[in-house]
């Protein structure tokens, strides 16, 4: 399998789950700004959407979309138990930690990342940022992970968009519960392992 990605971007996600199942993989570094990868092929090509992350299979179909990429990998090695076995209730509960972190985490902070963002949005995104992030502090406040005690798809994913908030001025520090589940989280071999091979940690 290949996986484009972008050092820090959401494609740290998928890179992080495939170490966790020990999966064989290929990186390929994107350029977003350019849109281009390894000697300047064209992007685009690879995904007509033109952003990260992309796995490529054996077979030479390519998956995109994140959340739908984990799930993806975690059906591959199920025993892993990265996902929850299908038609559970804990499956159902990553799959609603997915759609929640795409749609009401990744999407605001997407607004400071874009040029094309209005001044006057940015303090609109950033209103919505805290509160699904106090949110999500009281879900964490007696949990080991987003769905209890075992580490999930959904976890990787979070660790991710977290690691934006220094980007944008949000400090850890007020969601106490959030910053030591990232500190936990980010002792993870696989976790270590993936911000390495991104040239995001020595």
């Amino acid at each position: 399998m290949k996986l484009y990605f972008s050092p820090g971007a959401c494609s740290q996600s998928p890179h992080i789950v495939l170490r966790e199942l020990g999966l064989p993989f290929e990186l390929v570094k994107v350029n977003t700004k350019t849109h281009t990868y390894a000697e300047g092929a064209n992007f685009y090509d690879v995904n007509a959407k033109g952003y990260v992350p992309v796995l490529e299979l054996e077979n030479g179909e390519r998956l995109t979309e994140g959340p739908a990429i984990v799930q993806y990998l975690a059906d591959q090695k199920p025993e892993a138990g990265l996902a929850g076995k299908a038609g559970t209730l804990e499956r159902a509960r990553v799959a609603e930690w997915l759609n929640f972190l795409t749609s009401e985490v990744h999407k605001p902070f997407g607004a400071f990342f874009s040029p094309d963002t209005p001044e006057d949005y940015k303090p609109i995104a950033m209103k919505k940022l805290r509160t699904r992030l106090d949110w999500i502090e009281k879900e964490l406040k007696d949990r080991q992970f987003l769905t209890g005690d075992h580490f999930s798809v959904a976890d990787a994913y979070l660790f991710v968009l977290s690691g934006w908030g220094a980007h944008v001025g949000l400090k850890l520090e007020d969601w106490p519960a959030i910053k030591a589940w990232r500190e936990r989280v980010g002792q993870r071999p696989a976790v270590r392992e993936a911000l390495k091979a991104e040239g995001l940690a020595k």
